[in-house]
């Protein structure tokens, strides 16, 4: 699948014994090595010449090279585990798992039951989509969260990156995402199950309301509007994004008398929708849609899941960067820092290059234009190509804000001493505490699943790369690769001492050495193409929150980085 770091993502993949996985490694070098041996000797009795004698000789001195790594100097992962649960952070994050296996605690993009303040088991079965891409399983989520709805949650693939259960599709045999399943009957599309869950937890039992007052005419008038208006700025986006601008392709012209040149009538017909949305906002009182409530209502969710998109989608293929105040939609960026400020919001948003990622397999490939200059310079942002995903990392990011509100979940941030501001923000923060915060989450994730994770960059290696898969529409998606096993035990060296320096940056020099003493010359390149798979394969918020993500990729470049030279 395209994101690999949570334990429970595949069984027989993500949630090995460590030791069982530190002994077939330790095996695999043995039979490597022997196996290349005996090949050799076998081989001599039928050299040709010279040249096939010195063409063997290389390559079991490679084989041996890559087989003699020094793994007993570096820490191994249960070592490393150990350590990053002894930090704050991680003591946290191991508390609250536990917390959240009995349907309490956080909201979090993989938990399989909520419970609440309920102490029944729950009737109700969302099946939602695992890697937390889908914009309608996550507004249906936002909407559980909120009103604290008892369910049971299964995680199943979305087409453009895995295989659906032959189980689910026993059930919901079109595979749509979000499904719900209730006493035996399965209800599809996100609206109907969205309008059902309020209709079943009503106010008169204690659970929040979601939409206007049956008799309310007004709010039901002005919910309908919304709701209109909604669909209409969906529609404009596609047609900004995913067809050609200018032209008379697909009925799209530019206008010749536009001021900017750069505005196609598409990018003018999305913007004039996107100032009606602001209008609404600004109408109101609060930072929602209704004045009603003091916290976000169906409206909110129906409308917050495709506005994410939409920011990532064209900042990198337009140049449009909607958070920019010289566009004056103060009331779309007030709603959005409101929901910024809410844990639950965090654990289901993604960033900028995971969106863009995942976005062309669900709707189509996006078309540049817009603002050349801002189009260039937003894409190598957002891709990492502008030095931004390497070392040292500014503290905060001007494209995606990180602290408009909670940037990791609560409790790691508690545990560290970070408090918010006075109006909910962690602008104020201290970079160093929030840098090691950052850091030991993004460790523990790591060193809890490090010999999986390691056979997964394998991957990357040149001969992971030859493998047989089985495409998908996701251009990162291969969940039936398999690893280079020639080099994975390098890549779990390289990757413990990642882990090592997330939790101990200041021993970056020693470490550097260990890098360099870790690699052949031969093994390079496939170090360097597995780290990058890994590095790439990194998705928010399916691994980790993009304050957490960020580091974790950034010391990848940083082993990169080291090796390459």
């Amino acid at each position: 699948y395209p994101v690999s770091l949570h334990t429970s993502y595949h069984q027989d993949l993500f949630e090995e014994e460590r030791g069982e996985t530190l002994t077939r490694t330790k095996r695999m070098i043995t039979r490597t090595a022997l196996s290349t041996i005996i090949a050799f000797c076998s081989g001599i009795r039928h050299i040709q010449g010279y040249a096939n004698f010195n063409q063997q000789n290389r390559m079991i001195r490679t084989a041996l090279k890559m087989s003699s790594t020094k793994s007993t100097d570096i820490s191994s992962w249960t070592d490393l585990k150990s350590d990053s649960e002894s930090t704050p952070v991680g003591k946290s994050l191991v508390a609250e798992v536990e917390l959240r296996s009995t349907g309490k605690g956080s909201a979090h993009v993989q938990n399989k039951l909520r419970q609440f303040k309920s102490e029944e088991e729950p009737v109700i079965t969302l099946f939602r989509d695992h890697a937390g891409w889908c914009p309608y399983c996550q507004k249906t989520m936002l909407l559980v969260e909120e009103k604290e709805i008892p369910i049971k949650i299964d995680l199943v693939p979305m087409r453009s990156y895995g295989d659906k259960p032959r189980e689910f599709l026993a059930k919901v045999p079109n595979g749509l995402l979000p499904a719900i399943e209730v006493n035996g009957q399965v209800i599809t599309e996100s609206q109907v199950i969205m309008e059902l869950l309020d209709k079943w937890h009503p106010t008169s039992d204690g659970y929040k309301a979601m939409l206007p007052d049956e008799k309310d005419t007004k709010g039901w008038a002005k919910y309908d509007s919304l709701a209109r208006l909604e669909r209409e700025l969906f529609s404009s986006w596609c047609n900004l994004v995913f067809r050609p601008e200018g032209g008379a392709i697909g009925g799209l012209i530019s206008n010749p008398f536009q001021k900017d040149k750069n505005i196609s009538g598409s990018m003018k017909g999305f913007l004039d929708c996107i100032g009606k949305v602001d209008k609404e906002l600004k109408s109101t009182k609060g930072p929602w849609f209704f004045d009603e409530q003091d916290y976000p209502t169906m409206i909110d969710f129906v409308y917050v899941s495709h506005v994410e998109r939409m920011l990532a989608s064209v900042a990198f293929w337009k140049g449009l960067n909607l958070r920019d105040p010289k566009w004056k939609f103060d009331g779309l960026n007030a709603w959005l820092e409101a929901f910024e400020k809410r844990e639950s919001y965090l654990a289901f948003k993604s960033d900028y290059f995971t969106h863009v990622m995942d976005i062309p397999p669900q709707y189509g490939p996006g078309y540049d234009g817009g603002f050349e200059e801002d189009r260039i310079k937003f894409a190598k942002k957002i891709t990492g190509r502008d030095g931004s995903w390497s070392l040292p990392l500014d503290f905060d990011d001007p494209l995606q804000p990180l602290y408009k509100g909670p940037p990791l979940p609560v409790v790691v941030l508690e545990s560290m001493g970070i408090q918010p501001d006075s109006n909910g923000s962690y602008e104020s923060a201290d970079p160093t505490a929030m840098e090691n915060a950052c850091q030991y989450m993004a460790a523990w994730k790591l060193a809890g699943n490090g010999a999986n994770i390691s056979r997964f960059a394998a991957r990357g290696g040149p001969k992971g790369s030859s493998n047989s898969r089985k495409s998908f529409g996701a251009p990162l998606a291969d969940p039936y690769a398999d690893p280079d096993k020639e080099i994975q035990p390098v890549v779990d060296s390289v990757l413990r001492i990642v882990c090592k320096c997330l939790m101990s940056p200041d021993e970056k020099d020693k470490l550097e050495n260990d890098l360099v003493g870790a690699i052949s010359d031969e093994g390079i390149d496939g170090v360097k193409s597995s780290l990058e798979y890994l590095r790439d394969r990194v998705g928010v918020p399916r691994d980790l929150p993009l304050a957490s993500a960020r580091y974790l990729r950034a010391y990848l470049n940083w082993a990169i980085d080291v090796i390459s030279k």
